[in-house]
């Protein structure tokens, strides 16, 4: 059986059951068995399909029970982790991915003594405690073997399908515990996530929830960022474990909750927004930098920099440098308050850093940075001072994620040591001003350390996702919508805070994705009815290109006090887009009453006029936006074109002659030779028609599409409709030429 077809069989029975659909799903089931030849699991199979026979059997026949609804939910969880069990052992014989070439030479490694095994890893805490290095090289040894048992954990853990309930109270003791370093705990919440995303088991959830009571920070973001993500994948099955929703009820009496809830969904939403900010520093922020970058050593005075430190005012020269980049150091500038503000600005910095040999081992890639690592000791000498400085300010960085922060020290481990020196004063002192700022932020606001490590933490998994090398070996959860006030797990929790759903909607608006804000405004209006609520689900249907919703929406606003004016543009800019040019006339011509000097305006009435073939009332509104705004170019297009229409031929190439001596697109090209045409100049307008194709874009076929739109404007004008085949043709000869 090829992997998509099982995968696809399995996401049916799973449809099925989520449904209470139970016969489609055992037919499927039972195939999936037969098929690949699993007859270990044909007596488990037999036995709950004849249960539900005779469950079938007893409800027809009218025999009462009233413990039958706690069967049939019974049954179908026991369906559910049957289809679990066949589908695992499918994949196992047939999938590629590195998650199952990794499992099956996990196979014999499994931990048998987990709690033996748990204890040797404390105890190597317990052995070093209060003793000073004697031979570092001793130390780092122990170190790397330590290291390496916290891996075989990690992959016990991810490759366990079901934890036992003794294995959850180890696990729970060692994750809550303090006898073991931070981020080997954290490590393991992450192959938490894996290991119930790989497989559902209610003990990996037990054991997730349990994790959000740990004090520290690491454990407990991870361990929420890993519940949203596993509650998104098996939302169809949560209501058939009460013991989710229960707990769930649970946390959500607690203050901080709704609030870290919130904080991560938005942050699992702006994750998307990360090849967009990519885009933008290569496309904005970059090309600018590189114009600058020749002079810039010179510019800054950098030599002068280097003796002098790093001060907090402003070098009065660094304001010379964006002279001949006026619009970069507002970027630059909104690049930094990004980054304060946590989104991914790096990602396509450290994209090309992820080829060293600590990211071709998987697990590598959920460790939490510690400059201990015995990994950086491989890399870095940790007992050269320079280099501890360097290490403690990349650990305090909170813009960079832990993967990138791996990445950036081993790209600098054959750094010259001068280099490096320079380097680390200036990361010092940038970490330092952040340290300092975060610290502040924290007093605040005591969440704000849980939003930087949720953060890090999940800019961690989109690089996973996005750049490990066998990245298309797992399903991409950052494609997925996020859209957890659809979900059943959550989606009660959040509907029932107003103010939570709105910030989501909110921040939805503010990204762009309109169709996603649209749908959680429409339930935020069913509870209260606001004005501003029908303007912005109107606006979302706006840009979606929906102008009937659109319009309705903006009327709906009309009706309560708010923007009146945005308003009344909006709604004739919907009329216009339905092609109703005398509906949206009048609300423009409303518009004008409240702004009669907006230029805008002017041009859009004009537009309507113009749809209207009222040409002469067309062109008396452009000449009032030209008298209004002299410089004003864009009006030139419309008054040659009204000047045409309404016989004023030389006025129409008065206009058009000075768009010619700027910068001329096809349709003006066009439009001149209709124009010259009319004034009799056959050879000039033939000149026109052909730069019109052949200077600026026209294909032959649209130049001829538009033509038949303008030619009974052209006959209008005087020209005689027998000529026209014959200036076509000369054309087609021209253009050979």
């Amino acid at each position: 059986m090829k992997e998509q077809e099982r995968k696809t069989i399995y996401n049916e029975i799973c449809s099925n059951l989520a449904v209470r659909r139970l016969k489609p799903a055992f037919d499927l089931l039972g195939n999936l068995i037969s098929g690949n030849g699993l007859g270990i699991y044909y007596d488990e199979y037999r036995n709950l399909e004849e249960t539900y026979h005779f469950m079938l059997k007893y409800t027809v026949e009218g025999i009462q029970d009233p413990e039958r609804q706690k069967v049939y939910r019974k049954l179908i969880v026991s369906v559910f982790e049957l289809a679990d069990k066949v589908n695992e052992a499918v994949r196992l014989m047939v999938s590629p991915s590195v998650e199952y070439e990794k499992k099956r030479l996990f196979k014999d490694r499994f931990i048998d003594n987990l709690e033996a095994y748990l204890t040797e890893l404390e105890y190597f805490y317990h052995q070093n405690e209060g003793t000073p290095p004697t031979d570092e090289s001793v130390v780092l040894t122990a170190a790397k073997e330590h290291q390496k048992k916290m891996h075989r954990l990690f992959y016990h853990i991810w490759f366990r399908d079901m934890l036992t309930i003794e294995e959850v109270r180890l696990l729970r003791k060692f994750l809550l515990g303090s006898l073991v370093q931070v981020p080997y705990r954290s490590f393991m919440v992450a192959a938490l996530m894996l290991s119930l995303q790989r497989f559902f088991n209610m003990e990996k959830f037990t054991l997730l929830f349990d994790a959000l009571d740990s004090q520290e920070a690491e454990i407990n973001q991870r361990a929420l960022v890993g519940l949203l993500i596993n509650l998104y994948s098996y939302d169809r099955r949560t209501p058939f474990y009460p013991g989710i929703t229960a707990r769930l009820k649970v946390l959500n009496e607690k203050p901080d909750f709704k609030r870290n809830l919130e904080r991560i969904i938005i942050q699992l939403i702006g994750s998307k927004e990360t090849e967009k900010l990519q885009q933008r520093i290569r496309d904005e922020i970059l090309p600018e930098m590189i114009k600058m970058s020749p002079n810039l050593k010179d510019k800054i005075n950098l030599d002068s920099l280097m003796e002098e430190g790093l001060s907090e005012d402003r070098n009065p020269d660094w304001a010379e440098l964006f002279k001949d980049s006026p619009g970069l150091l507002n970027k630059m500038e909104e690049f930094s308050e990004l980054q304060m503000k946590g989104a991914d600005v790096f990602m396509g910095s450290f994209a090309m850093l992820k080829s060293f040999p600590f990211f071709t081992e998987t697990s590598n890639w959920f460790m939490q940075f510690f400059p201990e690592n015995p990994e950086i000791a491989n890399m870095l000498d940790v007992t050269d001072q320079t280099n501890l400085r360097m290490l403690e300010a990349i650990d305090r960085a909170p813009i960079l994620c832990n993967s990138d922060k791996y990445s950036f020290c081993f790209s600098i481990q054959r750094l010259p040591k001068e280099n490096l020196e320079f380097l680390t004063q200036g990361i010092k002192a940038e970490m330092d001003q952040l340290k300092d700022l975060n610290e502040d932020e924290v007093l605040l606001d005591p969440g704000r350390k849980g939003e930087f490590i949720s953060n890090q933490y999940i800019q961690d998994l989109y690089r996973f996702y996005k750049l490990s090398p066998r990245k298309d070996d797992f399903e991409d959860i950052f494609n997925w919508r996020f859209d957890f006030h659809n979900k059943l797990a959550l989606g009660d929790i959040l509907k029932e805070d107003h103010k939570l759903l709105r910030n989501i909607a909110e921040y939805y608006f503010t990204k762009n994705h309109f169709e996603d804000a649209a749908e959680v405004f429409v339930y935020l209006l069913k509870r209260e009815e606001s004005g501003e609520l029908h303007q912005k689900i109107a606006y979302c249907h706006q840009k979606t290109g929906d102008f009937e919703k659109a319009l309705n929406g903006y009327l709906k606003a009309e009706l309560y006090d708010i923007n009146q004016l945005w308003n009344l543009k909006k709604i004739a800019l919907c009329y216009r887009q339905l092609k109703q040019p005398a509906r949206a006339l009048e609300y423009y011509r409303t518009a004008e009453k409240i702004d009669p000097d907006s230029l805008s305006n002017q041009l859009n009435i004009g537009q309507c006029l113009l749809e209207l073939d009222e040409f002469d009332e067309a062109l008396k509104c452009y000449f009032k936006v030209e008298y209004l705004a002299p410089g004003n170019k864009k009006v030139w297009r419309p008054i040659a074109w009204c000047s045409f229409l309404t016989g004023k031929k030389e006025q129409a190439e008065k206009y058009l002659q000075k768009l010619m001596e700027g910068q001329p697109n096809k349709h003006d090209f066009m439009n001149m030779g209709h124009v010259q045409w009319s004034l009799g100049n056959r050879k000039a307008a033939l000149d026109h028609y052909r730069k019109s194709i052949t200077i600026n874009g026209f294909s032959e076929a649209e130049f001829l599409n538009f033509f038949d739109e303008d030619l009974p404007h052209l006959i209008g004008q005087g020209i005689d409709p027998d000529d026209v085949p014959i200036m076509l043709d000369q054309l087609r000869y021209f253009l050979e030429q």
